[in-house]
C-alpha cells in the first residue's frame, strides 16, 4: 500500500511538474553552426509545392485562417512530402540570409502540417508528442545538411537568435486557434518584410491578440511567454503591439491585463 501510495504521489508531482513547464517557453539560444551565409549565391529555393498546398487548403473563418486537414488527398500529402525532401536536402548556409528566413519559416510551417497530418483526426498539437511531452515540438522533425532538428532547434536556436525580430512569432504556426495565421503567401526573400509586417497587423488587430473588456485587457500569452522578444515589459510590450494596432493605443493602459491561448486544432 505503501508503494502505491508513494508511486501515486511522484506521478502527482510529475505532472504538476509537467503543468508548470508548459509555459516556460524556450529561451533563444543561438546554435552557431547555421549563423552563416553565401551573400553572393543569388540562386533561390522552390517554395512552390508548399503555396499549392497553401492555396488548396487555407480557408477564412471569422479571425482565424484554417487548415483543411481532413481534405488532403493522398496526393497532396506526397506533394508535401516531397517539398519537404526537396527544402531539406538543401544546405541553407549555402544561401543569402534573406532566403533563408524565408526556408527556415516555411519548412517549420510545412513540418507542422506534416505533424498534424500524420496523425489526424486530433483536437489539438497539443496530445502529440512523447510520454509526458506538451506537443511536439521537442520532436525529431527533419534533418538538414546532416544535422538532426527539432521544431523548437528552428525556431529558438535558429529564427530568433538569428534575426532578432519578434515578427517571427507572427510567422510561425502551431496548428492552434490561438497562433497568429498560417500566412496564405509562401515565405520568400522578397516578400518576406511585407508577409511580417502583414502578420503583426493582422494578429495585434484580432481579439485573439489583444481585446479589452471594461478594465480588462487580455492579450495572447505569446506576450508573456516571449516577452523578452517583445520588451520584456508590459509598458514596452503594449508599445509593439500599438505600432500595427489599429484604434486606441494600448500603451497607458493602466486595467487588469491578463493572458490567454486557444490550443485548439487550426480546422474548419
Amino acid at each position: 500500500m505503501h508503494k502505491t501510495l508513494s508511486l501515486g504521489v511522484s506521478l502527482f508531482a510529475m505532472l504538476l511538474l509537467l503543468s508548470s513547464q508548459v509555459f516556460a517557453a524556450p529561451q533563444s539560444e543561438l546554435w552557431p553552426t547555421w549563423d552563416n551565409s553565401n551573400e553572393s549565391n543569388s540562386a533561390t529555393f522552390d517554395h512552390s509545392q508548399w503555396q499549392h498546398l497553401l492555396d488548396r487548403y487555407l480557408t477564412e473563418q471569422g479571425q482565424h485562417t484554417l487548415f483543411n486537414y481532413g481534405a488532403v488527398s493522398s496526393q497532396d500529402k506526397a506533394v508535401l512530402e516531397q517539398y519537404l525532401t526537396d527544402l531539406t536536402s538543401l544546405d541553407p548556409r549555402n544561401y543569402r540570409q534573406s532566403e533563408q528566413f524565408a526556408y527556415w519559416v516555411n519548412l517549420y510551417n510545412a513540418l507542422t502540417v506534416k505533424v498534424i497530418l500524420d496523425e489526424y483526426p486530433i483536437k489539438s498539437i497539443t496530445k502529440l508528442g512523447g510520454f509526458l511531452s506538451f506537443g511536439p515540438w521537442d520532436d525529431k522533425a527533419t534533418t538538414v545538411a546532416g544535422q538532426s532538428l527539432t521544431l523548437n532547434d528552428i525556431e529558438h536556436r535558429i529564427l530568433r537568435p538569428i534575426w532578432n525580430d519578434s515578427r517571427i512569432h507572427y510567422a510561425v504556426n502551431c496548428a492552434s486557434l490561438g497562433c497568429p495565421n498560417l500566412a496564405k503567401t509562401a515565405f520568400t526573400a522578397e516578400n518576406t518584410e511585407s508577409l511580417l509586417d502583414a502578420a503583426a497587423t493582422q494578429f495585434t488587430n484580432s481579439a485573439k491578440g489583444a481585446s479589452v473588456d471594461g478594465n480588462t485587457l487580455t492579450l495572447s500569452s505569446i506576450y508573456e511567454w516571449y516577452g523578452v522578444d517583445f520588451g520584456d515589459n508590459e509598458q514596452a510590450i503594449l508599445k509593439q503591439i500599438d505600432v500595427y494596432r489599429d484604434g486606441k493605443p494600448l500603451k497607458d493602459w493602466s486595467g487588469k491585463i491578463q493572458y490567454d491561448y486557444d490550443w485548439s486544432l487550426n480546422k474548419p
